[in-house]
């Protein structure tokens, strides 16, 4: 397998581990943790601005375009953020994810994000 085929595969599972954190993220109105005003209705807005933007980052790696790389590497990034902000609140003693579907969620995204980092970088 390729270097590019390998990123797809890479892309394709850590924007869909995201997207399923951001509908556990729903479930713990993580905009009450990060003080965002707005509520849920800002939630389903940023949520959609992902998606979007997520969708068409896979799009442009599968076509082998130059934004698909980046938008790789900022996903890979995303998801080192995710795990390391969670990791934080967790050790913090907050309540919210820590039920074993939502830490296997977050877990995932650290080896997962590292290795499509790196996979991102090499590309460049």
């Amino acid at each position: 397998m390729s270097g590019h085929e390998w990123l797809i595969g890479l892309y394709a599972l850590n924007f869909s581990l995201l997207m399923t954190h951001q509908v556990d993220s729903s479930y713990w109105e993580e905009w009450d943790l990060f003080h965002i005003p707005g509520g849920n209705q800002l939630n389903l807005v940023f949520n959609l601005v992902l998606l979007l933007v997520g969708m068409a980052g896979f799009g442009f790696l599968v076509a082998g375009r130059a934004a698909g790389d980046y938008l790789a590497l900022i996903l890979a990034g995303a998801g080192l953020f995710a795990f390391c902000i969670h990791a934080f609140f967790l050790a913090r003693g907050d309540q919210r994810f820590r039920q074993p579907a939502s830490l296997v969620l977050l877990i995932a995204l650290l080896p997962l994000s590292v290795a499509m980092g790196l996979t991102s970088v090499a590309r460049f």
